[in-house]
């Protein structure tokens, strides 16, 4: 795979996929912990960004999966897979081409994915991420 081309042949744009912002929004929107994401573009990956986050107990790393959910099933994005949500140590959503990482604190530290995949590039992220304009905040 050419770097500058994604696992499925399109280009790469410059800046995270909309998805994956609305993503670090709704987790921020829970005060997730330490949020970060991971571009694997450039590694030998099976998918094109990890969004990566913590929450100070298990209800709150619920919260946080769900409402990154919730937020993308609005804009009629989907999961391909969920695990964890019931147990809220580590909540996975598999979106293809991004998946998202809900810790418990205890959790990230343990499988600590941030160092495994050390190589990968770390994305730039606000600290706060914009929300789109709704069709009221336009008139």
């Amino acid at each position: 795979m050419n770097t500058a081309e994604t696992r499925n042949g399109e280009r790469k744009k410059p800046g995270l996929p909309a998805a994956v912002h609305l993503a670090v929004r709704a987790a921020r929107d829970k005060k997730a912990l330490d949020v970060q994401v991971l571009d694997l573009r450039s590694v030998d990956g099976f998918t094109d960004y990890f969004v990566i986050c913590s929450g100070k107990n298990l209800r709150q790393v619920q919260a946080i999966a769900e409402a990154v959910e919730d937020a993308l099933r609005q804009e009629q994005v989907r999961p391909a897979h969920v695990e964890g949500l019931k147990r809220a140590e580590w909540v996975l959503l598999d979106y293809f081409d991004f998946v998202v990482h809900v810790f418990s604190s205890e959790r990230r530290e343990f499988y600590a994915l941030d160092r495994l995949w050390g190589s990968a590039g770390r994305a730039a992220l606000p600290e706060e991420v914009p929300r789109p304009r709704t069709h009221a905040a336009r008139e």
